[in-house]
């Protein structure tokens, strides 16, 4: 598993670029929200770290994950964000819903990436059981949304340069 080899957390702050100038929108799921409110407050706090603004921050709630695609790609004509995060957490229970979630969820984000002209950021979770979220949300393997934070810059910055 990466995240056993690679903690989320951790990188390399001398390869992110600086994001003062730049906009960004986190689209957060309320399922399961004391793990996406814990994978939202790594993202903005590491979004700020690196220089974005409070202000140049805005953070948009959906039900669910499965929502995350609908409102990524409206929060984009409001506010021209330079990259748009998607947080969520999908953990597998006894029925094939994880399969159907997780699946269109992920074929949402690829098809606002392959269409758009900006990055959308894939940070959603999906575990076995609660505890692997818990891992990952702040846990022992570090937190999604700090991964997703510096992903979001690192693509803003591409995004800016080549268009």
């Amino acid at each position: 598993m990466a995240t056993e080899l690679q903690n989320l957390s951790v990188y390399n702050p001398e390869t992110v670029p600086d994001a003062s100038d730049m906009r960004f929108a986190i689209v957060v799921s309320e399922w399961n929200s004391e793990i996406t409110g814990k994978l939202k407050d790594g993202a903005y706090n590491t979004l700020c770290k690196h220089g974005t603004k409070p202000e140049n921050i805005t953070v948009v709630y959906v039900p669910g994950s499965f929502e995350l695609v609908y409102a990524a790609k409206r929060v984009v004509g409001n506010i021209r964000p330079h990259a748009v995060i998607g947080l969520g957490c999908v953990i597998r229970g006894e029925t094939p819903h994880f399969d159907y979630v997780c699946a269109g969820v992920t074929q949402g984000f690829s098809a606002l990436n392959a269409d758009g002209d900006i990055p959308y950021i894939f940070g959603l979770l999906t575990t076995n059981n609660r505890q692997q979220a818990i891992d990952r949300a702040g846990g022992k393997h570090g937190n999604k949304g700090d991964e997703c934070a510096v992903t979001a810059i690192k693509m803003a910055a591409i995004a800016c340069k080549f268009k």
